[in-house]
């Protein structure tokens, strides 16, 4: 018999390569971090000696989601501004909210925060943009997620880099410090093409394409963006990202809600990914993402959850839902965007937008070991007729139960492993304190 670190054994094992496949009574095997072996549980006990068994007989084994969009921190502003549309959300409350409070123990308690509550719902790899990314990135570290950490790039000045100068210069140097790490990874995150001028983002491409690393930029997410980009640019903001030469495999282009059929094919020639966030864009009235016609067309659409400030949680199985909910109303088609399809867009296809596809996503042999049990067992999950179908309509992220990023278990039986709760709940409550004293009713 082989030793391996770790073999579970499960009811359904659902790799999502291929697509819309479910293995019933599959065993994976871990060992050094990586999977090494997925097969039938009956000969997995004869082939594999593990350090540690995991039995899981009511239990599908997915990847690990993957929230390819989010501002972690912003946990710490979760309900501050509700019911309001975007621009005055954005200008009026959290703009001034962020120039009082945010600084880089603010980033880093509220990432340690939008961590627990990510983890806890099957949350391995998080697609960060925010203020202080070196403190996130910390975070990260510390617990033992993934993260690709927003190298953040902006006009105007805030407390975090006073300049496009220092925002880069701060950028390449966060990049450089964790250049090889094997949970951290990097993106340059101009925030918008309204509030990022042309020469900082012609400056970003440059040193994006000599980096190799992705461009995660908010990109028509409402009609007044558009309006307002003919009016000072005269093109609306894909045209202009496109005349920077930003339109390529690289760019990460987060809402995009407002979208002509000439857009979406432009997209798909030039390989742009779109991470929709379909709850943040229905609470602020954003839009819709025209998700089955991108798809059609060739566009790998990703899913985010944007920030517990404007969602206003960090849940990627509500998001699944409402995505392929919302595909289908706004195809007009009950059978657009199926179960398997919002799946894949949680797990591969959000990787594949991140550029880190070779390595999470799937549940694939000399993959790393980022895996989530569910338990389909629950009285209000039977009967199962189709896990993958029970995974996205039917349950919910308190249906997770165990979780594991690079072999290591960083939630067992609903427990966080790397995490104090208590101590994260402490802090939590001293911010809201804080913040509440100052924050008018």
């Amino acid at each position: 018999m082989s030793t391996v670190d770790t073999l579970i054994h499960s009811r359904w094992v659902i790799p999502v390569e291929p697509d819309n496949t479910v293995l019933e009574h599959h065993s994976v095997a871990m060992h050094n971090g990586r999977i090494v072996d997925i097969l039938p549980t009956e000969v997995a006990r004869q082939r594999y000696e593990a350090t540690q068994v995991v039995e899981k007989p009511s239990h599908a084994l997915i990847p690990g989601l993957v929230n390819a969009h989010t501002h972690a921190s912003m946990t710490l502003l979760r309900g501050i501004a509700d019911d309001l549309p975007l621009m005055e959300w954005l200008q009026n409350h959290i703009w001034p909210a962020e120039g009082r409070w945010v600084g880089a123990e603010f980033v880093f308690d509220g990432t340690l925060l939008a961590l627990a509550e990510s983890l806890r719902g099957g949350v391995t790899c998080m697609n960060e943009m925010y203020f202080f990314p070196d403190q996130a990135a910390k975070a990260a570290v510390q617990v033992g997620a993934r993260m690709v950490a927003g190298l953040i790039v902006i006009d105007f000045p805030t407390v975090w880099a006073a300049n496009t100068d220092q925002y880069i210069e701060k950028a390449l140097e966060l990049h450089d410090r964790y250049r090889g790490h094997p949970l951290i990874s990097t993106a340059f995150a101009p925030h918008a093409p309204y509030t990022v001028s042309d020469g900082p983002l012609s400056r970003i491409r440059v040193l994006a394409d000599e980096m190799d690393i992705p461009i995660h930029i908010h990109v028509h997410e409402t009609a007044g963006e558009i309006e307002q980009s003919i009016e000072v640019h005269g093109k609306r903001p894909l045209a202009r990202l496109d005349a920077l030469g930003l339109l390529s495999p690289r760019l990460l282009a987060v809402h995009m809600t407002q979208l002509t059929a000439a857009e979406i094919d432009r997209c798909a020639d030039t390989g742009v990914h779109v991470l929709h966030c379909p709850e943040s864009n229905m609470k602020l009235a954003s839009g819709f993402c025209p998700v089955d016609t991108l798809l059609k067309a060739g566009v790998n659409v990703a899913l985010g959850t944007d920030g517990a400030a404007s969602n206003n949680d960090l849940d990627m199985f509500g998001e699944m839902r409402s995505a392929a909910l919302l595909g289908k109303v706004v195809a007009s088609d009950a059978s657009a965007v199926p179960a398997h399809t919002a799946l894949r867009m949680a797990t591969l296809n959000g990787a594949k937008a991140l550029g880190l596809d070779g390595e999470i996503g799937s549940i694939v042999t000399g993959k790393a070991a980022d895996l989530v049990a569910i338990d389909l067992g629950s009285i209000e999950l039977q009967p199962i007729y189709h896990p993958i179908s029970q995974i996205v309509y039917a349950a919910g992220r308190q249906h997770v139960t165990d979780v594991w990023v690079a072999g290591r278990r960083v939630v067992h039986d609903r427990a966080l492993t790397t995490l104090d709760e208590a101590a994260v709940r402490a802090k939590t409550a001293e911010w809201q304190g804080r913040i509440s004293a100052r924050t008018p009713a």
